[in-house]
């Protein structure tokens, strides 16, 4: 066979084969994804949690810029209840950079907590962080559209080795830990508190260790991380990479940590800075900044 002839066959062969394996991975984007965040109001989306005591429910909200509130959601994106709160009367907007939020326990027993980081520092100046505790409450998750008012007790926060930006907070519901992971630089910082803090109380954190990533500066560093609700798994995830950890023996989370972790598969966003465990934590949802942001669902490690 000529070599025209073998040329002639070659290449619609070849472009059917990229067509393919482009169709397929298109249709996998969209089995991904689960929605849509549905409100303008979440433009600037850099924290996912799941309710505890509401089904289908979880809780977001937006970075600098946004005011005093979070917002009640469908895991397809639907808007629940938009969820004001009185923040730092110092600042006009209530809030300086809300990073992440997680749901957890709190000082009442069996009760469930909403807890909104106010923890970004791009400037690596502020004198303390705050992060405000709100008690979970059902009627968020029945409202359509709706909007409320809810108590919040503050909580500021230093570090032990100077100010530092940060955008993954979690909740450990074992050792009832607060826990903030430091977000640029070669390596990375774990920092906790216990959660039986005061409303107004200032606490030094505890440095627990230091975390290193490989990789390429702004895309190492980390924006999001989250803890199941059993405390077994942890996620934290980069801009372009999520990392996962399996708890042993109900150990300090920052001993799991310490080992290898686990790369999962995870799609690019255009700003993904939000992460968040299932409540039976077989899953795990990731959104992004930016307006309409899709959502999407992955399955958990087995």
């Amino acid at each position: 066979m000529s070599r025209s002839k073998k040329l002639n066959i070659l290449i619609p062969l070849v472009s059917l084969f990229f067509l393919a394996a482009f169709a397929k991975h298109r249709l996998l984007d969209k089995q991904d994804i689960t929605g849509t965040l549905s409100s303008k109001e979440m433009d600037e989306t850099s924290g996912i949690a799941a309710s505890t005591i509401s089904p289908d429910t979880y809780y977001v909200h937006n970075d600098s810029g946004d005011t005093s509130r979070f917002f009640a959601i469908t895991p397809e994106g639907k808007l629940k209840t938009t969820i004001y709160f009185k923040g730092d009367t110092h600042n006009p907007q209530g809030v300086a950079d809300c990073e992440d939020i997680d749901v957890g326990p709190g000082p009442q027993k069996d009760k469930s907590y909403v807890y909104l980081g106010d923890i970004g520092d791009n400037a690596g100046n502020r004198k303390y962080i705050t992060v405000y505790r709100f008690l979970e409450n059902k009627a968020w998750a029945a409202g359509t559209n709706a909007k409320t008012n809810a108590p919040a007790v503050a909580v500021n926060f230093r570090y032990p080795d100077g100010p530092k930006d940060a955008e993954a907070m979690m909740v450990d519901p074992i050792d009832k830990q607060l826990l903030i992971v430091s977000k640029r630089g070669d390596t990375v910082a774990i920092y906790s508190s216990p959660l039986n803090y005061k409303a107004n109380d200032t606490i030094t954190l505890t440095k627990r260790g230091k975390l290193f990533f490989p990789g390429f500066k702004p895309f190492k560093w980390i924006t999001a991380g989250d803890i199941s609700k059993d405390g077994q798994q942890v996620l934290l995830k980069s801009y372009d990479k999520v990392y996962y950890w399996r708890r042993q023996n109900n150990e300090p989370i920052w001993e799991t940590m310490s080992r290898k972790y686990r790369e999962l598969p995870y799609k690019g966003e255009k700003q993904g800075e939000a992460i968040g465990f299932t409540p039976d934590g077989k899953g795990y949802y990731t959104t992004s900044e930016g307006v309409f942001a899709p959502i999407y669902y992955y399955k958990s490690p087995e």
